[in-house]
């Protein structure tokens, strides 16, 4: 059975990973007879939001903690990641990828990617191993890595911030995913477009059938 490595930036859309999109990866892994492990780095998150009212809420959530609300409690820390142990490595998206994974929601082309992260992704590069990236993620992917071809959609200022990072961006459409076949990497847009939770699913579901077959 092929292990997937997902990695989690919290929990809710507004600072932490994106649910739907969270969930409906690990659907997909195991419904195409997959397993999964998930991960998340042990930091404070950059703020919290009260996803009803949009407003910044004055306390600290950690990374991890949150996270393991998805993931019902089974979480690893992303700092004791071994790209030996997995097959491939998912990122779900959620305006947390963008606030705790690296600063790309405030500092656009000159972010930073966190230490775990970063590694996480270079290793696995490293060992030739397949990563998928939903949303936002593949800003990762960009400012990490040379010279690959991701797609985050049709937003033009998001495009244009990749690009010059020195990504390929090509424009998809829902449930759309974007091959980079040299260095395996699948990304699609998820919620980065106006989509609806049936095409959340139908995309998560793309890229991990896309990945097992690159495995």
């Amino acid at each position: 059975m092929k292990k997937i490595a997902v990695v989690l930036a919290g929990n809710g859309v507004f600072d932490g990973s994106e649910i739907h999109e969270a969930t409906l990866t690990l659907f997909a892994i195991a419904k195409n007879n997959a397993s999964y492990e998930i991960f998340a780095p042990n930091i404070n998150q950059h703020h919290v939001i009260n996803h009803i009212t949009g407003e910044e809420m004055p306390e600290t959530r950690n990374v991890l903690i949150e996270a393991s609300r998805i993931a019902r409690g089974k979480i690893n820390d992303l700092a004791k990641f071994n790209a030996a142990d997995y097959d491939a490595l998912i990122f779900p998206g959620g305006f947390g990828v963008a606030k705790n994974l690296c600063t790309f929601a405030f500092d656009g082309v000159d972010c930073s990617v966190n230490h775990d992260v970063e590694n996480a992704i270079k290793s696995m590069i490293e060992q030739e191993k397949p990563i998928g990236a939903l949303c936002i993620a593949p800003v990762l992917l960009a400012k990490i890595l040379d010279g690959i071809e991701i797609t985050i959609g049709q937003d033009k200022s998001t495009a244009e911030a990749v690009t010059n990072m020195g990504a390929k961006h090509k424009e998809t459409t829902h449930s759309e995913v974007i091959i980079d076949n040299k260095h395996k990497i699948v990304t699609t847009p998820c919620y980065m477009l106006d989509a609806n939770i049936s095409q959340i699913g139908e995309g998560a579901l793309n890229v991990v059938k896309t990945i097992l077959e690159m495995i």
